[in-house]
Order: C-alpha cells, then sequence, then structure tokens
C-alpha cells in the first residue's frame, strides 16, 4: 500500500515542548506548572496564525494524560510519544480528549453537549480535555452557557481554548482562564528552523531563498512551511532565491531599491522603465509598491536606530545600500514617500488596471521628490535675493513695510467705532450713527442678512447724515428698498428715518470691497517674498487676504471672556 504524502507543516508538528520554537515563555511557565503539580483547569492560546495554538493543546493534552513506556507515569511536560494514550491523542482519535471547531459549531446546543458530558470520567485516560479551536466563534449564549462549567469543572475536566482574535472572547471567559500569547518567530529562528527541515527533506535551498520565505511568512511558522514545501517543489530539489522570488511573484529585491533611488532622484523617466521591466518579468504592481513601502519604512527605522540595519532577512548587499540611504535621505521626504505609497496601494487595490495606477503613483512620488521640505524653503527664501519683478528693473518692495503688513492697506473699516466714541457726549438719540457705516453695523448686529445684502450691494450712496439716506439703486435693487430700509430703522432706533433716492451716488459697499481685494491682490503680487512663493510652487494660486488688524479682531472675537474674580466668603 502506498503511504499519502504527508505536508511538511503535518509531517513536522512539534510532538513535545522541546519541538515548540520561539515560544520560551510560555514553555518555562508550563513545565514550571507540572513540575509543582499547580495545573489550572482551563488554558487559552492566542496569537496570530500558524504559531503552534493547537499543536500546544494537544501536547498539553499528551502531557497530563502521558503514562510513560512502562504505564506508570504522571502528568508531565515530556511526553513519551510510545505509550497508548501519546499515540491516540497524536493520531486524534482519543476518546477522552474531544476537539471542536468553533467556527462551525457556534450555537448553545453544542456547548450543551459539552456540559452534558462533564459529569462523567474519562474512560481511558487520566483527564477528560476539551480543546476547543477559534473559541472568538462561539455565539454569546453558548459562552454564557459555559461560564459555570468552566469556572468549577470537575477535578477530571480540562479545558483548553485557542483563538486569533482574543478580543471577542469576554471578559468572563478570560478571567476563567490562564492566557499565554504565542508570539511571532523571529526571522533568525524562523530560517534556522527552516533550513533544518530542508535538510531533513534532502532539498537544496539557498540561505537568500530562505529569508525570502521567512519574509512572506510574517512570523508564521505553518505559512512558511507551506511556501517552503512549494519551494521545493517549484525548484525540483535545488531552489535559490530568484526561483522564490518567482513563485511567490516578488520583484529583485535590489532592482525594487533601484526603482527606489530612482522615485527619490525624481527621474521619472527611469523610474517608469524599471517598473515596466519588473513588470514584464513577472512582479505584481501592487507587491512592487508593497515592497517600496517596505524600504521606505526599513531605511526610516535605520535612520533612527542604525543597529536595524542588521535584519537576517535581508543581503549584505541590500544592508550597505540601506545604511547609505539612510544617511543621505531626510527623514520628512522619506514620511512624504511613505504616506504616498499607502495612498498608492488604495488606488491600485481598486484601479481596473493596477499597472496604469502604478505608473501613475510613480510619476506622482518623481514629481514631488525634488520639492524643498518647508524649512529648506524658508532657509532658501531667506538666503536667496529678491527675483526681479516682471516688469524687469528689481522695484524695491513697497514703503510703510512690505510683506503682509502691506497687503491689508486701504481696507474700510466697518463699524464706526471710532465715530461712536467722538459722539458719544452728545444728546441725540442719532448720535450713534454719525456715518453710513455705522448703520451697515446695526444690520449686521440685528442679524436682517436679507436687507444687509441689498444694502451693501444695491445702494450707492449719495449723501448721509443722521437720521436721512439719500441712495441711487443699482439695477438689480428692489423697487421698496427705501421704504424697507426707512421702516427697519424707525423700529430698530425709535426716531424717524429719511430714506430716499436721488442721484450721482458712487460705488455700492460690495463694488468697494472688490476693487479694494483687487488693489490688494495687485500689491501682494509685487512683493518679493509673495513672488519668491509662487516661484518655488508652480502652479500655486493666492486663495485670499487679511489683514493682521482683521485677523487681530477675529482672535480676540474667538477668545474667551474674561472672568471677575469671584469673592470668596473664606477670604479675610
Amino acid at each position: 500500500m502506498t503511504q499519502t504524502y504527508q505536508v511538511l507543516a503535518r509531517k513536522y508538528r512539534p510532538e513535545t515542548f522541546a519541538d515548540l520554537i520561539g515560544q520560551e515563555a510560555m514553555v518555562r511557565t508550563l513545565k514550571n506548572a507540572f513540575a509543582a503539580d499547580r495545573i489550572h483547569h482551563a488554558f487559552i492560546m492566542t496569537g496570530i496564525r500558524g504559531t503552534g495554538k493547537t499543536t500546544t493543546a494537544r501536547i498539553i493534552a499528551k502531557g497530563l494524560n502521558c503514562t510513560g513506556p512502562d504505564g506508570q507515569g504522571g502528568p508531565t511536560t515530556e511526553p513519551c510519544g510510545q505509550c497508548d494514550s501519546c499515540r491516540a491523542i497524536a493520531e486524534g482519535r482519543h476518546v477522552d480528549v474531544l476537539e471542536m471547531d468553533a467556527a462551525s459549531r457556534t450555537g448553545v446546543n453544542d456547548i450543551r453537549e459539552i456540559i452534558d458530558s462533564v459529569a462523567y470520567r474519562a474512560a481511558s485516560a487520566r483527564y477528560k480535555i476539551y480543546i476547543i479551536d477559534e473559541v472568538h466563534m462561539l455565539s454569546n449564549s453558548a459562552f454564557n452557557a459555559l461560564l459555570k462549567t468552566l469556572e468549577e469543572p470537575p477535578p477530571h475536566v480540562k479545558f483548553i481554548f485557542a483563538t486569533t482574535e482574543i478580543r471577542k472572547v469576554p471578559v468572563t471567559v478570560l478571567s476563567r482562564c490562564q492566557r499565554f500569547d504565542l508570539r511571532r518567530i523571529e526571522p533568525e529562528v524562523m530560517i534556522a528552523h527552516l533550513a533544518r527541515i530542508a535538510g531533513k527533506e534532502g532539498a537544496q535551498i539557498n540561505d537568500e531563498a530562505l529569508a525570502l520565505i521567512t519574509r512572506a511568512a510574517e512570523g508564521s511558522v505553518r505559512d512558511a512551511m507551506s511556501l517552503l514545501d512549494q519551494a521545493i517543489s517549484h525548484g525540483a530539489g535545488e531552489t535559490g532565491a530568484d526561483q522564490v522570488r518567482a513563485m511567490l511573484g516578488l520583484a529583485d529585491r535590489g532592482r525594487v531599491m533601484d526603482l527606489f533611488e530612482a522615485v527619490l532622484r525624481g527621474d521619472a523617466a527611469g523610474a517608469l522603465q524599471e517598473l515596466a521591466a519588473q513588470y514584464a518579468d513577472g512582479a505584481d504592481p501592487i507587491a512592487v509598491l508593497r515592497d517600496l513601502a517596505e524600504i521606505t519604512h526599513w531605511v526610516s527605522v535605520i535612520k533612527i536606530t542604525p543597529e536595524a540595519v542588521e535584519d537576517p532577512t535581508v543581503s549584505p548587499d541590500e544592508r550597505t545600500r540601506g545604511a547609505d540611504l539612510a544617511g543621505r535621505l531626510d527623514l520628512r521626504v522619506l514620511a512624504r514617500m511613505w504616506q504616498m505609497l499607502l495612498k498608492a496601494l488604495e488606488e491600485v487595490a481598486q484601479a481596473p488596471n493596477a499597472m496604469m495606477a502604478a505608473e501613475m503613483a510613480v510619476i506622482r512620488m518623481t514629481h514631488v521628490a525634488d520639492l524643498p521640505t518647508p524649512d529648506e524653503l524658508i532657509r532658501r527664501l531667506q538666503d536667496s535675493p529678491p527675483p526681479p519683478l516682471p516688469g524687469g528693473g528689481g522695484a524695491p518692495a513697497p514703503q510703510g513695510g512690505g510683506g503682509p503688513g502691506a497687503i491689508g492697506r486701504g481696507a474700510v473699516p466697518i463699524g464706526g467705532g471710532g465715530a461712536q466714541a467722538a459722539l458719544a457726549g452728545e444728546p441725540s438719540a442719532l448720535a450713534q450713527y454719525a456715518t453710513f457705516e455705522s448703520v451697515v453695523a446695526l444690520l449686521r448686529e440685528r442679524r436682517d442678512i436679507q436687507l444687509l445684502t441689498e444694502v451693501e450691494g444695491d445702494l450707492r450712496l449719495v449723501r448721509y447724515s443722521p437720521g436721512r439716506i439719500e441712495f441711487e439703486p443699482t439695477e438689480s435693487a428692489r423697487a421698496d428698498l427705501a421704504a424697507r430700509l426707512a421702516q427697519r430703522l424707525q423700529h430698530w432706533t425709535g426716531t424717524r428715518w429719511g430714506v430716499s433716492i436721488a442721484k450721482g451716488g458712487g460705488q455700492t459697499i460690495a463694488e468697494r470691497k472688490d476693487a479694494e481685494a483687487a488693489e490688494r491682490r495687485a500689491r501682494a503680487m509685487q512683493d518679493p517674498l509673495v513672488q519668491a512663493v509662487l516661484a518655488a510652487f508652480p502652479g500655486a494660486r493666492i486663495a485670499g487676504f487679511k489683514a493682521p488688524v482683521e485677523t487681530a479682531q477675529e482672535v480676540a472675537e474667538a477668545a474667551l471672556p474674561e472672568v471677575e474674580d469671584e469673592w470668596d466668603p473664606f477670604e479675610d
């Protein structure tokens, strides 16, 4: 009878605690607990996929029920593997070790079967052991039904849970279990383990290929074993790094670093040519961008902690290049590229054509590669002389304080605060409305937005005196504007107002504001600092203007009011 092939992940599954790799803290705790006879009645194993959660559960089950080769042994952390219990558990046929997949049996009825069976002693073993895999998939009702039995199980019952989503397990369950967090396997340990397995299988696979498999496995032993199994078949017994890259759809790491340097040089043509060459050789565009993001992260970490360059999954040539890049690149440039790569990965994943999206991402990154950082831009503007004006001749900066202060000159004050203070002593009821601007301020204070908009946009003032307004309406003004304005002012001030239509009005408030904004823009465009900024950022435009006085007013309005000191009854 021909023996069925067994995959490496199952063939070399650990049988004892000594075979577990990378979980020394958990192994030490369990060994001490077994030696001191302080074995908990419930364990929960958590960690990423492929770190040995279910395997550890089976080893614990074997250790609890092992009787030794002579049949006289007790619980041990070194199960013999020869007694009936050890062999039956290893083959998954022991009647007293029950494994349940909570992903397929999630209901309270499934848990009720366990609750009904715990009262009966083990048929042939020392303990009746329930192993529940992916326990976080149980329903809330199932968890609640299990709580009482989990807290006070019979002496012959042990529970062992395994989960990858520990946050989904209720706290009431966690508090009744002894928790073990299984760690990702370190790259050095993983490479040594894979090399040992490859040697047992008689396969020739070099260290660089093993490093690629380790990096792709991301700390999961099962993933690494499955990839090793595939790599051995792919290489027909002798496997190199190029074959593993082809198998994983990865680009050559050295060529990805070439692409990385081309992008940072701003060489768009060279970067696109390298990307196209890698794509033609079978590299997945999204895998190339992931590699670029990984290199960006790696170089950034090296810049902060230089010892990070000694990564066992990276070849010596890559370490040299990484250290050189970390010494030459600014951290702000790396952070900017990281953000752009994250955005590019989202776009490539959603785009109908991944290669086109990757090319557009590379073009964007090369375009911003030569842009200065904010501090570099400030230094350049401070150190370089002002550029000549468009008309030639190098006109000097505007007098009276150029820059932001000059932009705000000529603004018309709104509100008439100075007029109000000057006329405060007059007895007249209309003294506080000495100027037309104070009338506009009254409209704004009363929040009559429609009338305020009409006054600012459709009223050309001819003459004004307190209580009397003469204006020329625009073509779009409503016919009853004068009557409505007089009625509202009389209602608010308690005094009759005369509002009439005349000829010879000037600009409306809105037209005057537009003219002032145009004057500000023209004056700002002549400022050397503004010209330098626009020259440094092609395509940039001025979005708006704000005088320092306006900024100060906004800050004052947004500030919290001062609170007077409250009287303290206990103060002497």
